[in-house]
């Protein structure tokens, strides 16, 4: 499944917007956790996306 993670400034501009593909939403979790380590975005505003819409992950 594709799975989509945003990240955002206090401004609205997106910073990453990056889709990925994952068996499951732990998974998906875990890469969206992953990805943002690597750009060093946890402390943005970020969500990740399943195929159906739900949030797999949020942070403000």
């Amino acid at each position: 499944m594709v799975y989509k993670l945003t990240v955002f400034k206090k401004n609205g501009e997106k910073l990453l917007d990056e889709s990925f593909e994952a068996r499951n939403d732990e998974e998906a979790k875990e890469q969206g956790q992953q990805l943002l380590q690597q750009h060093d975005y946890e402390e943005y505003t970020h969500r990740c996306t399943s195929p159906l819409g739900k949030l797999v992950l949020f942070h403000v």
